[in-house]
């Protein structure tokens, strides 16, 4: 997906985007990239519309489920992190809304993408297919087992934090690769970096965090 096929939706809120951009520059988002693709995707499409006149402000907010879009400074942040290392294709382990989806999909060539919930994960698709995101593939399942058949990845995203590092995401990780995800209990945790090098995996956290659990299973979506 292209900057071309998002710009013009929800144009009247681009000067409250624009704000948006100047106060995560301010806070040390330099990739020039993410800041153009944070200026231009519609936040406000991926909350409910009772939430919609603060989809600007650099705070996680609910989305129901006991699950928040998580806050626009940490969203830029791990994707400038993840680009660091260029990739091409693309595992988001917990699509949420579909906001982190949306700016990974104008970056990379290829976003495949997990969410366990399906009511979130039909309503995801819903407005990405809005924004014209052609790049993306959604499925229902279980984020810890991530999606083998499509391995290998050159970059995983992980939006909610499990106690300890998955072990069949480092395995679906490409030589060269790199993940970035949060991880510890509940309260505060640690975002971290993970490459795969020819020698192993190396770590490095980045700064402490606070994101919802990564939880096991998957949970149907039941009519009301």
């Amino acid at each position: 997906m292209s900057l071309s096929d998002i710009r013009g939706i929800g144009m009247t809120s681009q000067r409250t985007r624009d704000r948006l951009v100047k106060r995560l520059a301010e806070r040390g988002i330099d990739d020039e990239r993410v800041l153009e693709v944070m200026g231009q995707v519609p936040r406000h499409i991926f909350v409910d519309e009772a939430l919609a006149h603060r989809a600007y402000e650099d705070s996680a907010l609910p989305v129901g489920h006991s699950q928040t879009i998580s806050q626009p400074f940490i969203v830029a942040l791990m994707t400038q992190l993840l680009l660091q290392k260029r990739p091409k294709k693309v595992l988001e382990v917990g699509t949420g809304t579909g906001y982190q989806t949306a700016v990974l999909a104008a970056l990379v060539e290829q976003v495949f993408t997990v969410e366990r919930i399906e009511a979130l994960l039909l309503k995801a698709r819903e407005r990405l297919g809005l924004l014209g995101a052609n790049n993306v593939r959604l499925r229902l399942g279980d984020g810890y087992v991530g999606w083998r058949n499509e391995a290998p990845f050159d970059g995983i995203l992980v939006t909610a934090a499990p106690p300890s590092v998955p072990e069949a995401l480092t395995e679906q990780l490409a030589v060269g690769g790199r993940m970035v995800l949060p991880v510890g209990g509940e309260g505060v945790q640690e975002l971290r970096i993970i490459d795969r090098t020819v020698e192993g995996l190396v770590t490095e956290t980045v700064e402490y965090v606070r994101f919802v659990p990564l939880l096991k299973g998957v949970q149907p979506f039941e009519a009301t």
